[in-house]
């Protein structure tokens, strides 16, 4: 197959991402052999402690529920989440996820032009156009940790329907001052624009430190937040999510929804998880917090440039002349798996995003990739081979990616 500019610098980083998200062992396992579940992934950011033992202790209580249908209504759960979050049910979706949240909030409001704030996740382009919409965007700088100027934020949100908004951001884990959020809110409403605020790895930084304005969301109208429970309860194979809006946005999204999108387990895990307690969270944030550190400095000390985020993963630039196809080549050859960056619009081909694991994986993962930095031969590996229908895959999936018009 013909080689693509985007391949040949480095962008198409190993054929992993076919699918446009981390976490895709499967793939990592065609590629590089062996069993899709014994690799290291660091390329899926999900808590490290896994779920809480309530979760699991409900699930295997709660297995006859396949039986029956779920609530289409998530009542129980919903009830559970407005005590928690001190909003009514009216003003909560329940999604298999938060993608499916962005998918309904897209279907409702029906947008034409839709913003976008890069490097962003790569979802929110994706379904826009999905959905029919055009998408325009502006981009971070790199001096101010790879986010935008509050100013271009607002111009954007004056030319747009709808505008999605990542806090704390993935790629680059850093949040917006709750002020600058508040300015941006107040030109929504003045735009008549939706402003999205996707807050789905918001849980992994200390409640003291979270810029939010889900305290006083009522005062937001065009205001939608974001969660999940996929991340930081550590149930991605089981999809739960949920959005924060006004009645009038939240009945709307409800009414484009699939009957029974979230599953009977999903739901028993999600009200498992709420009731788990304050110390399953403070562990976790501790973990987190700690681990972090650690591989910001274990990482500096290979020649790594490393975005100060706060989220439980971190944007890495490596050092030349390795770029993210050939570090996670050397790297998914031994066993490990990391998230390249470089499709990622405003990045370049030396960008990767590591997840933050417990200590033990930490040590093995800093033990490894200083190895392979410290011997450039790894470089020379001989690519191993991937089905052509995953390369193809691929290629359209970084073509359709690239970010819609810049303003």
């Amino acid at each position: 197959m013909k080689r693509t500019d985007r391949e040949d610098d480095g962008r198409m980083t190993g054929y992993i991402e076919v699918f446009g998200h981390g976490g895709d062992v499967e793939t990592a396992a065609s590629r590089f052999g062996g069993n899709a579940v014994e690799f290291l992934d660091y390329s899926a950011n999900i808590n490290p402690l896994g779920p809480p033992k309530e979760v699991l202790e409900a699930l295997q209580q709660g297995l006859q529920s396949v039986l029956r249908y779920p609530d289409p209504a998530h009542r129980g759960f919903k009830l559970l989440l407005s005590k928690r979050l001190g909003v009514t049910p009216e003003q909560i979706s329940v999604g298999n996820g938060a993608a499916e949240s962005m998918a309904l909030i897209l279907l409702a409001l029906a947008p034409r032009k839709v913003g976008t704030v890069e490097p962003g996740f790569s979802e929110y382009r994706a379904l826009a156009r999905q959905f029919g919409a055009e998408v325009l965007h502006t981009e971070g700088r790199e001096e101010l940790n790879w986010q935008a100027q509050p100013e271009d934020i607002e111009q954007l949100i004056e030319k747009v329907d709808l505008l999605f908004l990542g806090q704390p951001n993935n790629p680059n884990g850093v949040q917006y001052p709750v002020e600058v959020l508040r300015r941006l809110a107040r030109k929504a409403e003045e735009s008549n624009t939706v402003l999205v605020i996707d807050e789905a790895f918001i849980d992994f930084i200390p409640i003291s430190q979270r810029q939010s304005l889900a305290p006083d969301w009522s005062k937001y109208p065009q205001v939608i937040i974001i969660r999940s429970m996929t991340k930081f309860y550590a149930i991605p194979g089981l999809r739960l999510g949920y959005a924060i809006g006004s009645p009038k946005y939240i009945q709307a999204m409800m009414e484009k929804q699939v009957t029974w999108s979230v599953n009977g387990l999903a739901l028993i895990a999600g009200e498992a998880c709420l009731r788990s307690g304050e110390r399953f969270e403070q562990d976790t944030i501790s973990q987190i917090t700690r681990e972090r550190e650690r591989l910001t400095t274990g990482l500096q000390a290979y020649g790594c440039s490393v975005t100060p985020g706060e989220a439980n993963f971190i944007l890495v630039r490596i050092p030349e002349p390795w770029t993210a196809s050939t570090l996670q080549e050397a790297l998914g050859r031994r066993g490990i798996l990391i998230r390249s960056c470089a499709m990622y619009p405003g990045l370049d081909a030396r960008h990767v995003r590591f997840a933050v694991k417990g200590a033990e994986s930490n040590g093995r993962f800093l033990e490894m990739i200083g190895n392979v930095f410290e011997r450039p031969e790894h470089q020379n590996d001989e690519p191993a081979k991937i089905d052509e229908a995953s390369h193809q895959q691929q290629m359209e999936y970084g073509l359709k990616q690239q970010g819609g018009e810049r303003l």
